[in-house]
């Protein structure tokens, strides 16, 4: 079955690895998992090793020369290689721990195609690099298109927030414009990403470093682009190495409102 993927397109892949590992993930959720601590209260749990070894198995099988960087296993392949895929087996570890199914199953090809996959919904959010899709088993794909019409926003709360003092995405939650226009959501999971793409949230808000190669943020970020989301660091600057979070929102109306009330003092 493995063999079948080497024939396929980039994005092929990266839904058949999210799938495999989703599979892992709703397969083991519920059962009493080890913990692999790696400081600062963050873990990981066997669901997370086991999920990232079944994803890398599909990826080796497709594309055996590709480099590939895990959440769990680090750098596989040659450094600075011009294709490295980039696996999150399991973004929402936390969650999933206490189970809550609120976890997505993360796989992307640096630059390229990218899939994000629900492992309890079934869903898998994916892209080609310029458009994105979500399928749903017995259905035909499904064009992402983004709305901020539910005026709900997820921001991310979890350390660390390199940007304070000056900008700090939590003082969000306490401005009164904020809350006269939007509503509040914390969910830290690539989901939120995938819903901003599919209209199911009008916006995402994060700090932190460059996100534009991390495990975590690699596949939403490309669902959202290739949705037609506007997509900027917290400081307004282009996702990369210059730039500092995300705040991903529907349309360049949101995302103003939004870069306003961040940035101002009042």
């Amino acid at each position: 079955m493995i063999d079948s993927y080497a024939s396929s397109d980039d994005a092929a892949v990266a839904i058949a690895g999210a799938r495999a590992g989703a599979d892992v993930v709703r397969a083991m959720y519920g059962r009493r998992l080890d913990r692999i601590d790696k400081g600062a209260g963050d873990f990981a749990t066997a669901a997370d090793v086991e999920a990232e070894r079944t994803i890398l198995g599909v990826i080796r099988s497709a594309r055996p020369d590709d480099a590939v960087l895990g959440e769990e296993g680090g750098q596989r392949g040659v450094v600075g290689a011009v294709r490295q895929w980039l696996v999150d087996p399991l973004c929402g570890t936390l969650n999933y721990a206490v189970g809550s199914m609120l976890v997505a199953v993360n796989v992307a090809l640096r630059d390229g195609a990218a899939a994000v996959a629900d492992p309890f919904s079934g869903e898998v959010f994916f892209t080609d690099g310029e458009a994105a899709w979500v399928r749903n088993d017995g259905a035909e794909d499904e064009l992402l298109t983004p709305s901020s019409a539910t005026r709900l926003v997820d921001v991310n709360l979890d350390p660390p927030f390199p940007s304070a003092p000056g900008v700090r995405a939590v003082d969000l939650l306490a401005r009164p414009e904020f809350v006269e226009r939007f509503r509040p959501r914390v969910v830290s999971t690539t989901l939120a990403l995938a819903w901003v793409a599919a209209g199911r949230r009008a916006a995402y808000v994060t700090d932190g470093g460059d996100l534009s190669r991390s495990v975590h943020f690699a596949a939403g970020i490309a669902l959202c682009r290739a949705a037609g989301c506007t997509v900027t660091g917290i400081d307004g600057a282009p996702v990369g190495e210059a730039g500092r979070g995300l705040v991903v929102a529907a349309d360049d109306e949101t995302h103003g409102a939004l870069m306003s009330m961040i940035h101002s003092r009042s």
